[in-house]
């Protein structure tokens, strides 16, 4: 008999269409868990836990798998968007080999059971057995959402400097923006109670099933009420987070913006600074194909062994699996390490928060200081969307014609007064250091000589057209230039709908 975790983003609704609502949808998984080899079914309270949150409850519970019902960063509620996802024992995504299975399984289906009148109350801590005709009884166990995560932060991290941090005599202001989303019960619990910080920097810490009609995207753009509080220059530190808790934005101080290629990069500079990585050490660092050269910039000048990777949290936990990985992070405001198998919003706002704690600077000072060791990676992304599919299949093809043509590596190409030779063209391919498994196409790459880098990406090919994605990352280590605003060193491609994290 497995052991199975079940949970959800939003809280329970009061209307609509109940599929959508945390205790509609957790109500129906019982009802059919109960019909399969399912021994044990264990849910966050009112059907409340975090992604994060989830793989740190099934490794605790070695768990078979977890049940993730999730909007994600996508607006939700009944008009919106809803998601299964599945995660295997490890904590982790389920890999292709496993998703691919169950499709297969799927189309083949011809009809499932379930015990109609099974009636779980998720509201109660505790456990409860119902008696339904498969091999044993059913237990379903409903837990506190929040404790287990937070022991396990408890251990990672140095409680007593980062309570020093928010709540001390000398404690900055910290402003966190949970945007509606499962986070919000986290942010009070963990930082408002247990660390001190005032209730009256957490905001939008109630979740909704619908986000609050808000897009719970952590960026410049969704999270502009953050923006333009911290613009006002009240609060030290400020912090948005995702639907479902694993995706983090950082501000400092008048808003000064952290791009997530840098801010990963930030943490492995520092890593040290968090007990958990003086412990375990670290066994290397990984990226996202598309995410900016900031961090190979500190994996090589600290001699760490650095992984390139297809977008896709599934890699980097392949590679933690196999005691290769300690921290990684993407491009789209993802950063984790090896204490779960998903990226963690929370757990990166606490590693900035102890950075902080133990270098006693600012986010802006500790980011140029960053910037004159290391050099800088401007980095911006654009999105081209619901583009005509034939005509970016061409553009792609004639691309690809032009940079795999031989005399295409060693040309110079130059942008105001900088030159750019190509070192590197290719269509990005990656073969697993653990499995051998080979993932090809993913992604057009010129990569010049200094590091800098231009990405094209085509993806979705469906009825709304195609969208290709442009990359564009300029390494600069001039120090008289490394403080220059992003937006004005990519002028050219002004024409595309601009990407919002330059």
């Amino acid at each position: 008999m497995y052991k199975v975790i079940i949970s959800n983003e939003t809280t329970k609704g009061q209307g609509g269409n109940a599929l959508l609502h945390s205790t509609g949808s957790d109500q129906r998984l019982c009802k059919c868990g109960t019909r399969r080899m399912i021994g044990h079914l264990i849910i966050g309270q009112d059907g409340i836990m975090s992604t994060p949150a989830v793989s740190c409850v099934i490794r605790k519970l070695k768990a078979v798998g977890g049940i993730i019902l999730t909007a994600s960063h996508n607006p939700g509620g009944p008009n919106g968007d809803f998601g299964i996802k599945y995660n295997i024992a490890s904590g982790g995504p389920a890999p292709e080999g496993i998703t691919d299975k169950i499709f297969q399984i799927s189309k083949s289906l011809t009809e499932y059971h379930i015990c109609p009148d099974l009636k779980v109350d998720i509201s109660k801590i505790g456990k409860q057995t119902f008696n339904v005709d498969t091999f044993k009884p059913l237990t379903v166990e409903i837990v506190d959402s929040v404790e287990a995560y937070a022991e396990m932060l408890r251990g990672i991290f140095d409680f007593h400097a980062l309570k020093g941090l928010v709540s001390g005599a000398n404690h900055i202001k910290v402003r966190l923006d949970a945007m509606h989303g499962v986070v919000g019960p986290y942010v009070k619990k963990i930082v408002c109670e247990e660390l001190g910080a005032a209730a009256d920097g957490a905001f939008n810490c109630v979740p909704k099933e619908d986000f609050g009609g808000h897009h719970p995207d952590p960026n410049l753009t969704y999270a502009s009420d953050l923006v333009n509080a911290m613009k006002g220059g009240e609060y030290d530190l400020g912090a948005a987070f995702d639907g479902d808790g694993d995706r983090n934005m950082v501000l400092g101080k008048h808003g000064f913006f952290v791009n997530p290629s840098d801010s990963v990069a930030v943490i492995a500079a520092n890593i040290t600074c968090i007990p958990y990585f003086q412990k375990t050490g670290v066994k290397g660092l990984a990226r996202s194909m598309p995410t900016s050269g900031a961090l190979d910039n500190v994996a090589k000048a600290l001699k760490m062994n650095l992984y390139e990777t297809p977008t896709g949290w599934k890699f980097f936990g392949n590679l933690m699996d196999a005691g290769k990985l300690s921290l990684c992070g993407e491009e789209s405001f993802g950063t984790g390490s090896d204490h779960i198998r998903e990226k963690d919003g929370l757990w990166a706002v606490l590693a900035w928060m102890s950075i902080l704690a133990h270098r006693k600077q600012s986010v802006e000072e500790i980011m140029k200081d960053h910037w004159n060791k290391f050099g800088r990676n401007f980095f911006t992304r654009y999105d081209y969307e619901e583009v005509d599919s034939d005509k970016a299949n061409t553009m792609i093809k004639e691309l690809e014609a032009t940079m795999f043509d031989k005399s295409f590596v060693g040309q110079k190409f130059s942008s105001g007064d900088k030159s750019y030779e190509v070192a590197v063209s290719d269509n990005f391919a990656y073969t697993d250091p653990v499995d051998g498994s080979v993932s090809k196409n993913q992604g057009l790459r010129i990569v010049f000589s200094d590091g800098s880098r231009i990405i094209f990406r085509l993806s979705g090919t469906g009825s709304a057209g195609a969208t290709v994605r442009l990359y564009i990352d300029s390494y600069e280590k001039d120090p008289a230039k490394i403080y220059g605003d992003p937006s004005k060193s990519f002028p050219s491609a002004r024409r595309g709908r601009p990407g919002i994290w330059t």
